[in-house]
């Protein structure tokens, strides 16, 4: 065992994060399920809220990077840490583009109107970029929603996941707490005009390679993943208490 894994295995495990990223999953699916039974119609829709636990995703993505690597950066370079956020994130990625691929002909339906023109040799070309994460252009779309990932919808988080760490390693990590609170601020003025100028309230997006959907991903990823890393970095105020999982789980559904 060399000396970064011991000093990994050293740090103590908030196994109440576990519980809590589960029970935010549970929603997102809740919500997806309930979507297609509203016609898309948000306004209509039980637990209309459910898509905002992915904005939860990034605040425990936030405070899990500063709380493993903001004391490591004496010992580890950028490329190190790279490796190691793509050893975490990455098979996910792969894993969800190839299910996507040997699925993709079962979801034929007018709900994705572009599959019946779609050959195998284009899913498989197709699944192997997914590999990458790269965003899908428009023009290559093959399900008819827009998606950066078709093979594999979700993967847009990852996406923007992935531009957080970036974000955090070759800047945000050397801001004081003073900078960052700032930009969580910033952010956080972003996030309220979002959601006081999106139509209806509505700030689900963040999957299309165009303007607005970069847009609308790029301000739900900037507050809650900064604002979970400002949160690692005043561990006075992280105590747990007892009950606490309940108490947080009620707060998130």
């Amino acid at each position: 065992m060399n000396t970064q894994t011991i000093y990994l295995a050293s740090k103590p495990h908030y196994e109440i994060l576990d519980g809590l990223r589960g029970v935010a999953a549970v929603m997102v699916v809740a919500f997806h399920l309930l979507e297609a039974h509203s016609g898309g119609n948000h306004l209509a829709q039980i637990i209309n809220h459910g898509y905002l636990a992915v904005d939860f995703f990034f605040m425990l993505s936030g405070f899990v990077i500063g709380y493993a690597y903001d004391d490591r950066w004496n010992r580890m370079s950028i490329g190190t840490f790279f490796k190691r956020r793509v050893i975490r994130l990455h098979p996910m990625v792969i894993m969800g583009s190839i299910i996507g691929a040997l699925f993709f002909f079962f979801q034929k339906s007018p709900c994705f109107p572009n599959i019946d023109n779609v050959s195998v040799g284009t899913v498989l070309i197709i699944m192997l970029y997914g590999c990458t994460l790269l965003p899908l252009p428009l023009k290559w779309d093959i399900r008819g929603w827009t998606e950066m990932h078709p093979l594999n919808g979700p993967a847009w988080s990852l996406y923007y996941e992935y531009i957080g760490n970036i974000l955090y390693a070759l800047f945000v990590r050397k801001f004081n707490k003073v900078a960052l609170s700032i930009l969580v601020f910033l952010a956080a003025c972003a996030t309220l005009h979002l959601c006081l100028t999106a139509p209806n309230g509505d700030i689900v997006g963040g999957w299309a390679l165009n303007w607005e959907q970069q847009y609308v991903g790029f301000v739900r990823l900037l507050y809650p993943f900064f604002a979970g890393l400002l949160l690692s970095r005043l561990g006075w105020l992280i105590r747990v208490k007892k009950r606490a999982f309940w108490w947080c789980s009620l707060m998130i559904v």
